[in-house]
């Protein structure tokens, strides 16, 4: 991204969220599908693919849950991850989230790697593609790779949710 360099210079806060989108084939390229999708405070990108459908259909079984115009598929799961939140930890709301949609089979294998935060804590889960973390003097960097050869990332297993403040980084099997 050519302004990634302006602007992160200009950017100061404990828990920031950058995304850079490669639209999947078939889902919209519109503003309503650019990640980071928000919530107040919180912050949501997704890296993967799901079906739309059953997304829409998960919301539809949540009368409280506010259902976006976009037809993009993490636009949707953003929504449904926010609706979730509004009840239990940012955590367990996500794991829930993603272990809902996988059990709900809809007919393909959902590439769920989600990256929410909330102003003092990262979740990520690493959902059938690559997520990687560092350990920074002052922090936690989360990526779905790493950006750089040095050392000190460190692989997310799949199937894992990790939880990073400053102070601690955990990991958690989501299936077992």
């Amino acid at each position: 991204d050519a302004s990634y360099a302006s602007i992160a210079g200009a950017v100061a806060s404990g828990c920031v969220l950058a995304a850079v989108r490669s639209a999947t084939v078939g889902m919209p390229i519109e503003e309503s599908a650019t990640a980071p999708f928000t919530d107040g405070h919180r912050l949501l990108s997704h890296n993967g693919r799901v079906d739309p459908v059953a997304v829409r259909r998960m919301l539809r079984d949540r009368p409280d849950a506010p259902v976006p115009d976009s037809t993009c598929d993490s636009a949707l799961l953003a929504a449904l991850v926010w609706e979730h939140a509004g009840k239990r930890p940012l955590a367990e709301a996500v794991a829930e989230v993603v272990l809902s949609l996988d059990a709900a089979g809809s007919g393909e294998r959902a590439r769920l790697n989600l990256l929410v935060v909330d102003g003092t804590q990262i979740v990520a889960t690493a959902w059938r593609d690559s997520l990687s973390y560092r350990r920074e003097k002052d922090g936690v960097l989360v990526a779905s790779e790493p950006d750089d050869d040095e050392p000190g990332w460190v692989d997310v297993p799949d199937h894992h949710l990790l939880v990073a403040d400053t102070h601690q980084v955990t990991l958690r099997n989501m299936i077992s």
